[in-house]
């Protein structure tokens, strides 16, 4: 118990501590707000992110207990978009949208003090629109326990990290544009507004705002979410919950610079960073150098 108090004292302190040291990235040029004016989805170019990926053991355990259920349920909903649509198992950080293909090296750079290996469970599965009404995008996603340290850590680490990085984008994330900002809440307009996208920590008049809700996602959809999809999919989760109902503990080690496609989903990674250590791996090449 005493162990367990130090761990939660130390993350608050990571928060603390955190919050009053971070240095924003220089904007990489001007920060266009103008297609939240617009009807349509902003055009996508490129998105770049921070994540943790999976572990192997994770991806291994979904695919042997609930993979081949899922694949047959999109089949058979005729959702072939979604069972085909490629992604690297993870759970997001954040997501900003600029087309320089240099962004990545200025993620990089502007990275903020990374926090210690964290232990979590990854647990309760449930479909997600990008905003009430909206239609479309949705998604399937298998949330994380909301209690303990590693929690705490991350989420003061998703607070820092949105101030370091999401100057470096070029506006708003497309997905949350067009229908999607229509019919948002004030606060999550306010945040695409501010840093690109909602749902990320930040700090307003001197207090923590924390809506960011991590999670792996395994449906990325655009097909309408039309009540039949939503009872069909909500069922899905239901049966998913029941054949995992502990969830699945796990541990990251290690963060991830990836580019990612319009929902979100992760199609390759750059740069690969050590929570053991904060050595930092070029995927493409094999390097390792030093934060």
């Amino acid at each position: 118990m005493k162990a367990k108090m130090t761990n939660c004292l130390a993350a608050i302190a990571l928060s603390a501590t955190a919050l009053l040291g971070v240095q924003p990235a220089a904007a990489q040029g001007a920060i266009d707000n103008s297609a939240l004016a617009t009807p349509a989805f902003r055009e996508h170019k490129r998105t770049f992110g921070l994540v943790y990926t999976l572990p192997q053991e994770v991806n291994d355990k979904l695919g042997l207990t609930i993979g081949g259920l899922l694949r047959e349920k999109l089949l058979n909903a005729r959702l072939i978009d979604e069972a085909l649509r490629f992604n690297i198992p993870h759970v997001t950080v954040l997501h900003i949208h600029n087309p320089d293909p240099t962004t990545p090296e200025k993620m990089l750079k502007a990275m903020p003090k990374l926090p210690p290996v964290l232990n979590v469970t990854l647990k309760t599965f449930y479909t997600t629109e990008a905003a009430k009404g909206a239609g479309h995008p949705w998604w399937l996603d298998l949330g994380i326990v909301k209690e303990g340290a590693s929690f705490e850590t991350m989420m003061a680490f998703n607070t820092v990290t949105t101030a370091a990085l999401t100057p470096l984008r070029d506006g708003p994330l497309p997905r949350v544009t067009g229908p999607v900002y229509a019919v948002m809440s004030d606060a999550a307009k306010e945040l695409v507004q501010t840093v690109g996208v909602s749902g990320l920590n930040s700090v307003k008049d001197g207090k923590e705002l924390r809506p960011h809700n991590p999670h792996n996602t395994l449906i990325y959809s655009m097909a309408r979410f039309t009540p039949e999809i939503q009872a069909a999919f909500n069922q899905t989760a239901v049966e998913f919950n029941q054949i995992l109902p502990d969830g699945i503990p796990t541990a990251f080690k290690t963060v991830s610079i990836v580019e990612l496609g319009f929902s979100g989903n992760v199609l390759r990674e750059i740069y690969r960073l050590s929570l053991e250590d904060g050595s930092v791996l070029n995927v493409v090449t094999g390097a390792k150098m030093a934060k």
